[in-house]
């Protein structure tokens, strides 16, 4: 597929069908033309999505356990390709894809074949989702406003079959919430890996912080700005380019060590001209705290320019930052 095959009237359905946010009637791909003109846009956005994440698991020293990747409601696949591009085809056994379209799990099990021709690719078969068999890593992405109550129970079973679980969805309040609630109720042995820097239950779904919601802003590649082609597919689409709201939670098995007191930053600071105001998460909850731009003018710029995970270890007098670096070597972050 390239831009010049893009089937615009296909982008502009998919775009009316994600603003709806009703749960799908069912397979809404009539083509694996269709599929190679989301994947090429739509689902390359979604990617960005997903190497923002896995930057922040390497980050956080993370790596999948091994055995078979299963990408659920895989779509045309990009959320599971992501995955193995970044930890290797090696680091698994096998690369399964379940969808209730079938062109899809054509789709998806074919461009993982074409990407990765050492790692055996397939769809997922009736008897391996229902069965006992273990899951390596369970990849999902992108479904949580289209699925009916029963599609969610199938999520926390196979979640229950799964070493870890890489689940990101769009930045929206509603959808975010509601992932952190499968965060809180993750069957038995499931801890959070990221983006928490705790295994307590989510501050957020607390009583009192109701306007919150836990997101992150991932960075485009910047040579976008100046093509014509995704120039063209923000202006058709109605689509900030810059914008790239997403909310994912990690989940392992593993015994992960403490993290030694790390803070995750919620959705973007907000730079006033005196100081820099922050919604903090750590151990101790949620809380707006903030750093006086006098007190540590570097800090303040760079928490107005960066674009790496927002994982950070302060030193606080009370609400106020009086130091503090970001995360930059690799290291285990929820507590034991």
């Amino acid at each position: 597929m390239t831009w010049g095959e893009i089937d615009w009237r296909v982008l502009e359905r998919h775009r009316e069908r994600f603003l709806d946010g009703q749960p799908s009637g069912g397979p809404y791909w009539s083509s694996l033309s269709d599929l190679a003109s989301y994947d090429l846009t739509f689902g390359e956005r979604i990617g960005w999505k997903w190497d923002a994440v896995i930057a922040e698991l390497k980050l956080r020293g993370w790596r999948p356990p091994g055995g078979p990747l299963l990408d659920w409601g895989c779509g045309s696949g990009v959320a599971g390709r992501r995955v193995v591009e970044a930890f290797g085809a090696g680091s698994f056994s096998e690369f399964r894809v379940w969808d209730h379209s079938e062109l899809a799990v054509s789709f998806a099990s074919e461009a993982a074949r074409k990407q990765f021709p050492g790692l055996p690719a397939s769809g997922a078969t009736p008897s391996f989702l229902h069965s006992p068999e273990p899951i390596g890593l369970l990849v999902i992405s992108h479904v949580l406003n289209e699925l009916p109550a029963s599609a969610k129970d199938e999520i926390r079973r196979l979640m229950a079959r799964s070493k870890a679980v890489l689940w990101t969805e769009p930045g929206s309040h509603e959808v975010s919430r509601e992932l952190g609630a499968f965060r809180d109720g993750a069957p038995g042995g499931l801890r959070p890996v990221a983006p928490c820097t705790h295994s307590g239950k989510c501050p957020i779904l607390m009583g009192g912080n109701e306007r919150h919601w836990c997101h992150a802003f991932a960075p485009p590649p910047s040579a976008i700005y100046g093509d014509p082609d995704w120039v063209r597919f923000g202006q058709r689409m109605g689509i900030d380019l810059r914008s790239l709201p997403y909310a994912f939670i990690a989940l392992d098995r593993k015994i992960v060590p403490s993290g030694g007191g790390l803070s995750r930053l919620i959705g973007r600071p907000e730079h006033f001209k005196p100081y820099a105001r922050v919604l903090n998460c750590d151990a101790d909850g949620l809380a707006e705290i903030t750093l006086m731009k006098r007190a540590n003018p570097g800090l303040y710029k760079e928490l107005e320019k960066t674009k790496r995970p927002l994982v950070y270890r302060w030193t606080k007098d009370g609400n106020e930052i009086t130091g503090g670096a970001a995360l930059s070597q690799p290291s285990d972050s929820a507590d034991s």
